[in-house]
């Protein structure tokens, strides 16, 4: 009879019986499918597509975290600082606003790209409330820190999110460019940040209504800009039915030159397209409350005796 063992026998071990040769190729055999493994790893990444470099521009690259950066200023102004507007998506904002401009020719963007973010942030101001500004930005939001109930359209949530930032991205890929983006003179003007800053300035302007408010700076030689946003955008789409009058408030720099007062022809000019457009038309030079906050930064100053 054969001998058939179906248990080993004592002290021997369990399993298959495979000579030392056929160990060795098994051996063999394994090095090789873990090396062709690691080749065909290796070959697959090197000839995986890989996202052109982004183009080099003159100007500031996107800002570091633009995206956390953009949530939360949203989250800030909807849940603190206006809680009336709590009921905005924050994500459905930051998502829209990145979509503006990822994936897309950072020197042909276009207003209707943020149409779908002008939605999303849609927002009223009260009548008598608009502040604009040109050539005096700090001057401005100094006032409206102060007068809570006054709007520049950097006090708007849109204004509020995207005050001071830098974003672009380029047509061959998913990612922002934070090296550098499209100068406005030395690229091209369509870039994404000048072009968002028309689209909301255009809209802030047709929003107004009542009384509106320009804040100028009188110790520069250019008063008023027809080149400026202001003097490009915001004066040609405020609503004469809606805006009543447009009030000047030409400052002076505490101790600075007095380039311009509001009788001075660039202020004439300024008067003078208005009236084309049907909205009438004040001046005052240095008005009294923004001329205070200056002079409680300068109270020793001689111009302010008067003041303070």
């Amino acid at each position: 009879m054969s001998d058939h063992r179906f248990s080993p026998m004592p002290g021997e071990e369990p399993g298959c019986h495979l000579s030392k040769k056929a160990k060795v190729c098994l051996g063999i055999l394994l090095c090789v499918l873990v090396a062709v493994t690691i080749v065909a790893v290796v070959v697959g990444v090197l000839k995986w597509p890989r996202a052109p470099p982004h183009r080099e521009w003159n100007g500031t690259g996107t800002t570091p975290h633009f995206s956390e950066i953009v949530l939360g200023r949203c989250y800030t102004y909807t849940q603190v600082l206006w809680p009336e507007l709590r009921h905005k998506d924050c994500g459905q904002i930051g998502k829209a606003f990145t979509n503006a401009f990822l994936s897309k020719d950072p020197c042909n963007s276009s207003e209707q790209d943020y149409q779908l973010l002008l939605k999303l942030t849609n927002q009223t101001t009260p009548c008598h409330t608009s502040v604009f500004w040109s050539k005096s930005n700090q001057l401005a939001h100094l006032y409206t820190r102060v007068q809570q109930d006054m709007f520049t359209l950097e006090d708007t949530l849109m204004g509020y999110i995207a005050d001071g930032l830098n974003w672009c991205g380029d047509a061959g890929s998913s990612e922002m460019n934070y090296q550098s983006c499209p100068h406005w003179g030395k690229d091209c003007i369509n870039n994404p940040k000048s072009v968002f800053w028309d689209t909301v300035s255009k809209r802030f302007a047709e929003n107004a209504c009542g009384v509106v408010q320009v804040v100028l700076n009188g110790s520069i030689s250019n008063t008023f800009d027809k080149n400026s946003t202001f003097g490009r955008v915001e004066i040609h789409n405020l609503h004469p039915e809606k805006v009543s009058r447009l009030q000047a408030w030409v400052m002076h720099d505490i101790g600075g030159v007095r380039s311009h007062s509001c009788s001075s022809p660039l202020i004439n000019d300024l008067k003078f397209i208005l009236s084309q457009r049907k909205i009438s038309f004040t001046c005052q030079d240095d008005y009294r409350p923004i001329k205070f906050l200056q002079c409680v930064k300068n109270p020793d100053h001689s111009s302010c005796s008067s003041i303070i």
